[in-house]
């Protein structure tokens, strides 16, 4: 193991240079800048305005009473020459700004950006405007307060075109200046480092090197792993420690704890799928999928829980009936050992008590959620940007350097374009992998350009092979690869998640702590067949759960988000039992998500909004906030306090806040006195406040439907799923593709439905019973291979002697 206790701070991992923006015209990129400009501008008071299109003006007294509620709501406000410098700033003059928005949009489809270009053509131009706008003026000429209404007006329009497009332009803008504005994180504390930084020890793989050259390399094995994340890792430990030659590829490459965690600019570019950007084809889902060396594994949150009774019965009852038996909770109780996992030392910062001291409260079922951790405490908010204490015991930790001590081979920068087959035989048998290897350059860096390092092609013989590169691309490369199964890519589960931001009264900086540490599961069974939701806490890097906060005008975000140092996240995880599916894209061959969440599975997310609201109420927040556009947040009432100011533009406001109503006071029979409402105003209503359960009456009858609400998934799951039957499913019981002798399939993509849980344990466990068959089965073709080289010897020896007779 590498030791590097000695930095203060990470080791920088710098981003690729930006291709030149000529995707859109000079044209549509002013009117892009013009929308993300309105979202969070320069915001002034009118008197001492500069430039009436770059800044938005509002009067003194606006301005004044904006400071008086900054100072009223946080705990530690900022001066007021602080608070006017943040106000001011624009975040288009700052060049890391800037330099984000430009590496966002490079990593949108290429189909998604032509629409983009398109609805952004015809609205610089002046009748296009008028269509889209309502003025004749074209957006990016008018001024920012102009620009500003027309988000407001395009998030409340019924043609869904327009909300979709605010969305996007809203989620892109908050997402950058919560990762890169120097006013913001000084003002709310954000470090992007920890000032105690230590980084754990890594382990030295020694990565498989290519020169350069023209022809095929080729490399030779009993069993090629294609993917490193928590299914292929598995694998790797059980073959290799089985005496089997192994070989892991895959495409992303390993960042040693020295250079953990990163920026998150950096993070999304070398750490996630799709630079941190992957959607649904409609829009309706973000979707964060693991894409480095450790795949999921070295970006999850630590949680190990196991599937359900009802899940696992209902897997067994579709002919799967291992999941029922003991041998599979040995394989879950060996993948736990292993990494250590346990609740026992687990410290919980604010928002898990949240859950576990609101769940007592209401009477609901809650608890800790185990950490594979090795024991340790594992105080750590950054895992979700690459986790440098070394105490995760996920793949690059723990399985992957137990796969390297008993002799396994390793990749990185390899990506497989298919699985070869022998096609001399009538069926089809896996004789390896075929891909493209890109080198580091000199220096050991990912970042300069492939045309400086070397790229070259690689052929893997292996006598077996094993898929387990994601449920977004184990699909994909099986279709690649000429399998018909239609069901491959199709039965994709998301795990979609609706979410919810809360301010306190306390100063909580809830970036620090633990990611995820407990869960209530009272409503994770809400139709009787095992279909519900979750309630936890989610991550707090600020862009995670700023990017969504709802945005009903410039100034209120701005103020919102210069509270976050008090908010708590939380997310209603739902187990869904509808489905969508995976394909490649036809230009780009990358995986598009056709999913939207259906009917069924919102009114769960739905009930867990509403719960989680419930569990913010009685443990004391002041404010809530459903990530839903049409809902205003809960204000708390407060005693002799004065209503929050309103925030809005001098533009028509949208109200924000919800407070209490006033009972006026009558003698009509059967309804209460004065003097029994006053009686009552001394008890503790807990949940039953009328006003807040108004709000959840305007928050149920809203809903949560796309474009107004869109949701989140950090877990896929199905794409090849298992089944007793090739007509039922991709793999069978034992993991091996229908199609193909020798081909199996082993990671998140085999789940004959959604997990219900964080799927990392249940992976694991999958891939260990899969790999341990593929060792069996290599054990026993040894010992034929053996027993033919002895008969074959023995007949030898046999003619020989009547040779010599």
């Amino acid at each position: 193991m590498s030791v590097t206790r000695h930095l203060s701070a990470p080791i920088p991992t710098q981003l690729p240079e930006l291709e030149p923006g000529t995707y859109l015209t000079e044209t549509q990129w002013q009117v892009l800048l013009a929308l993300i400009d309105a979202v969070i501008p320069s915001i002034v008071v009118e008197s001492e305005a500069g430039d009436q299109k770059k800044q938005l003006q509002i009067s003194q007294s606006r301005y004044a009473e904006a400071y008086e509620q900054t100072k009223r709501l946080m705990k530690q406000p900022p001066d007021y020459a602080k608070f006017q410098q943040y106000l001011e700033a624009r975040p288009l003059d700052n060049p890391r700004f800037l330099r984000l928005i430009k590496r966002t949009i490079q990593r949108v489809p290429d189909g998604n950006r032509k629409q983009l270009g398109a609805v952004l053509s015809i609205i610089a131009t002046r009748v296009g405007s008028l269509a889209g706008t309502g003025y004749y003026t074209p957006l990016q000429e008018q001024p920012v307060h102009v620009r500003e209404a027309i988000i407001q007006s395009w998030n409340q329009s019924w043609l869904t075109v327009w909300p979709i497009i605010g969305k996007s332009i809203l989620k892109m803008a908050k997402a950058s200046f919560a990762q890169t504005d120097p006013f913001f994180m000084e003002l709310v504390g954000y470090k992007e480092a920890p000032d105690d930084y230590r980084p754990g020890p890594s382990f030295p793989f020694d990565f498989l090197q290519f020169a350069a050259g023209r022809e095929v390399a080729t490399v030779e094995t009993d069993v090629v792993v294609v993917g490193s994340g928590c299914g292929g890792a598995v694998c790797a430990k059980v073959l290799a420690e089985a005496g089997h030659r192994v070989l892991v590829v895959d495409k992303g490459y390993h960042f040693p704890a020295a250079r953990l965690p990163m920026a998150a600019e950096a993070a999304n570019e070398f750490l996630y799928e799709g630079g941190g950007v992957v959607q649904s084809a409609d829009g309706s889902v973000t979707i964060l999928a693991g894409s480095c060396w450790g795949g999921g594994g070295s970006v999850n949150w630590s949680v190990s829980l196991q599937p359900q009774g009802f899940v696992r019965q209902e897997w067994a009852d579709q002919g799967l009936g291992f999941f029922t038996t003991q041998e599979f909770q040995h394989c879950l109780d060996r993948v736990c050992d292993f990494m250590g996992v346990s609740d026992a030392n687990i410290r919980h910062n604010h928002r898990a008590n949240v859950i576990l001291n609101g769940s007592k409260k209401l009477g609901w079922a809650a608890k800790p959620c185990p950490q594979n951790t090795g024991g340790a405490e594992h105080y750590c908010g950054n895992c979700t940007l690459g986790c440098s204490s070394g105490e995760k015991q996920g793949p690059t930790v723990s399985w992957l350097p137990a796969a390297a001590n008993a002799g396994a081979k390793f990749i990185e920068g390899f990506e497989v374009s298919e699985v070869l087959f022998d096609k001399k035989r009538k069926s089809k048998q896996a004789v390896g992998v075929l891909g493209t290897w890109i080198s580091r350059d000199k220096d050991g860096n990912v970042h300069t350009p492939e045309s400086g390092r070397i790229r070259r092609q690689v052929r893997v013989k292996a006598k077996k092979v094993i898929v387990a590169c994601g449920t977004l691309h184990s699909p994909l490369l099986l279709m690649r690869s000429g399998l018909k199964n239609p069901h491959i890519g199709k039965n994709l589960h998301l795990h979609p998640v609706g979410q919810m931001n809360a301010s306190f009264d306390e100063d909580i900086k809830g970036w620090e702590g633990g990611i995820l540490t407990s869960v209530c599961t009272t409503f994770e069974n809400l139709d009787g067949k095992g279909h519900g939701v979750k309630l936890e806490p989610s991550s707090m890097v600020p862009y995670m759960f700023l990017y969504e906060h709802p945005w009903r005008n410039a100034l209120q975000w701005k103020l919102d988000a210069l509270r976050c140092r008090q908010m708590d996240n939380f997310i209603a995880i739902s187990r869904d039992r509808d489905s969508g599916r995976v394909y490649p894209d036809p230009a780009t061959g990358r995986p598009v998500v056709d999913y939207t969440p259906s009917a069924f599975d919102r009114r769960h997310i739905l009930a867990g909004l509403v719960a989680l609201a419930k569990l913010c109420y009685v443990e004391g927040a002041a404010e809530i906030w459903p990530f839903v556009q049409s809902v205003p947040s809960f204000v708390r009432r407060r005693q002799q306090s004065k209503p929050r100011a309103d925030c809005d533009s001098d533009s028509d406001s949208t109200t924000t806040t919800t407070t209490a109503t006033t009972t006026t006071a009558t003698t009509t029979p059967g309804v209460r006195s004065t003097e029994e409402e006053n009686e009552e105003d001394d008890i503790d209503q807990g949940i039953n406040d009328p006003a807040f359960a108004a709000w959840l009456g305007t928050l149920e009858r809203a809903g949560v439907r796309f474009p107004g609400t869109t949701f989140t998934s950090a877990h896929q799951m199905g794409t090849c799923r298992m089944a007793p039957h090739p007509a039922r499913g991709v793999v069978g019981p034992d993991g091996r593709a229908w199609e193909a002798r020798e081909l199996y399939v082993a990671d998140a993509s085999v789940f004959p439905s959604a997990s219900g849980v964080n799927p990392m344990v249940t992976n694991m466990a999958i891939a260990d019973w899969i790999a341990r068959g593929v060792a069996r089965d290599l054990q026993r073709e040894k010992g034929e291979k053996g027993e033919k080289r002895e008969k074959g010897e023995r007949e030898k020896e046999e003619a020989r002697a009547r040779a010599t007779l």
